[in-house]
């Protein structure tokens, strides 16, 4: 993360705008019981994150991040039905995520996030 956002930075902050979205996970948010490491690791994204929208927000470039929950994939899919329960039910939605989710929400987030501040409406010109 810190090597691909070095390169666009100086673009986006010459444009003055441009959006930087980093995907961490729920675990560098609460940590992970026996993944010490992932959770350690997806929490360095969110300090990333929240430096970077410090440091580039003033340039008028948009740093976020999301932080899905636990998601269905091959990676847990030896896991019980029990232990997909459990899971399931740390997460803020009471159920696992889909790959699927996560690739179609950001883009839509930011795209409406991003829109929203740079194309106001006509009401927001006159103010």
């Amino acid at each position: 993360a810190v090597l691909i956002h070095h390169g666009f930075r100086v673009a986006m902050v010459r444009r003055q705008k441009g959006s930087i979205l980093t995907i961490s996970s729920m675990w560098g948010l609460t940590g992970g019981s026996c993944e010490a490491a992932y959770s350690a690791a997806k929490a360095g994204v969110i300090g990333l994150t929240k430096a970077l929208a410090k440091e580039l927000g003033p340039s008028g470039v948009w740093v976020n991040c999301i932080a899905p929950g636990v998601i269905h994939t091959q990676m847990n899919g030896n896991l019980t039905q029990e232990d997909r329960q459990i899971l399931a039910d740390e997460t803020p939605l009471c159920r696992l995520g889909t790959p699927e989710e996560v690739a179609a929400n950001p883009v839509s987030y930011t795209g409406q996030y991003v829109k929203k501040y740079l194309e106001p409406d006509e009401k927001s010109k006159k103010d």
